[in-house]
């Protein structure tokens, strides 16, 4: 992998108020932390991969649900993580249920020379107003929920 990643932040609109759709990683490292620690559904993608498509296959991965193929998906700034990797991502309006997700497996020995155990690379998903979206994801991605909430007041206004 190249130090980049590529997702989706999937949003819907209710009550007339954007909701959007956050993952929280699986695995041990994470027990029990909860604020900052949320994120959109991103992974890592090949140099030779279109990063578009990785975040649809990510997306899929970590959620187990394709989107459609009429989604539309509006590119967003790109924001980097605390240790250096870029994230591009995308915002596309749409509905899953998040109790329902189904996420790809790791390996992983924890504690080490234990034996190779399998955790979910995202064990929940949830949807948040963009207020309560900013306390509980990874700090380094709240300006892609501002350029959300902003896209999405142009969008209002032009109609």
């Amino acid at each position: 992998m190249n130090g980049k990643s590529a997702g989706i932040l999937l949003y819907i609109i209710l009550r007339g108020e954007p909701q959007v759709l956050l993952v929280y990683p699986g695995g041990p490292f994470f027990k029990d932390k909860e604020a900052g620690f949320w994120s959109i559904p991103k992974g890592g993608y090949a140099v030779e991969e279109d990063p578009k498509a990785a975040a649809i296959r990510e997306f899929f991965e970590e959620t187990g649900t394709l989107l459609p193929s009429t989604t539309r998906f509006h590119p967003l700034a790109h924001v980097q993580q605390k240790g250096g990797k870029v994230v591009q991502a995308w915002a596309a309006e749409g509905d899953l249920d998040s109790l329902a997700i189904s996420s790809n497996m790791f390996a992983l020995q924890c504690p080490k020379n234990t034996g190779t155990r399998f955790y979910p690379e995202i064990d929940k998903a949830a949807w948040f107003s963009l207020e309560k979206a900013k306390s509980m994801i990874n700090k380094q991605q709240i300006p892609l929920l501002d350029e959300l909430r902003q896209m999405l007041s142009i969008k209002t206004d032009r109609h």
